[in-house]
């Protein structure tokens, strides 16, 4: 199974609070919301199709929490809205040691050797695990190599402030870039496979 990430981010790599100012308010975070005003219709149309050929779902708590409260909610009556249908109908894995009593149909909750839970996932299935939101479980992804590819949804705003994808300290990783094209109203969609460890110049002897 190939694990896929996919995260809507600043230039300056933030991706706190995109729905909204109250949507995360963590850490003193005041800026939320400023993916809305950016939004369009191909940027919609790429998510849904990310979204359409997914074969499951890993999530972070956090992510997840927020999840079954929005997307959750339509369960019963998701309509044609491509997200909510493939939320609301195909298995959804939870990276939690917390997480005790899931409220989401269709939901484990992975702890203990996280590394080995998702091997086994990606080693024993085909298709396609896919992980929105959730940036620490991300950088912790990247970090152990399990990422098979990235889809970044970058918005033309610096906020200067809040969580970001990227750590100022992580392993470094070569990509290849798969997809690039702007949207509309300025939004980059970027898709990438990382490849490894990235090479450096080298000064002259």
């Amino acid at each position: 199974m190939k694990l896929t990430t996919t995260t809507c981010i600043t230039v300056d790599g933030v991706m706190q609070g995109l729905g909204g100012p109250d949507e995360d308010r963590s850490g003193g975070f005041e800026r939320g919301g400023w993916q809305g005003p950016l939004w369009d219709n191909e940027a919609g149309k790429f998510l849904n199709e990310v979204f359409s050929r997914a074969d499951a779902f890993l999530l972070g708590r956090r992510t997840y929490e927020i999840f079954v409260a929005y997307w959750g909610a339509m369960a019963a009556d998701p309509g044609d809205n491509v997200i909510a249908l493939a939320l609301n109908s195909r298995p959804k894995y939870v990276a939690s040691n917390t997480l005790t009593d899931p409220r989401w149909a269709d939901t484990t909750v992975l702890s203990g050797d996280l590394a080995a839970a998702i091997g086994e996932l990606k080693a024993k299935q085909d298709g396609e695990l896919q992980v929105h939101g959730s940036g620490a479980l991300i950088r912790w992804l990247l970090d152990n190599e399990l990422v098979d590819e990235i889809n970044l949804l970058v918005s033309p705003v610096i906020v200067g402030q809040g969580t970001r994808l990227f750590p100022d300290n992580g392993l470094d990783t070569a990509l290849e870039l798969l997809e690039s094209r702007p949207t509309p109203n300025g939004m980059t969609i970027q898709v990438y496979r990382p490849t490894g460890r990235p090479e450096y110049a080298r000064s002259d002897s």
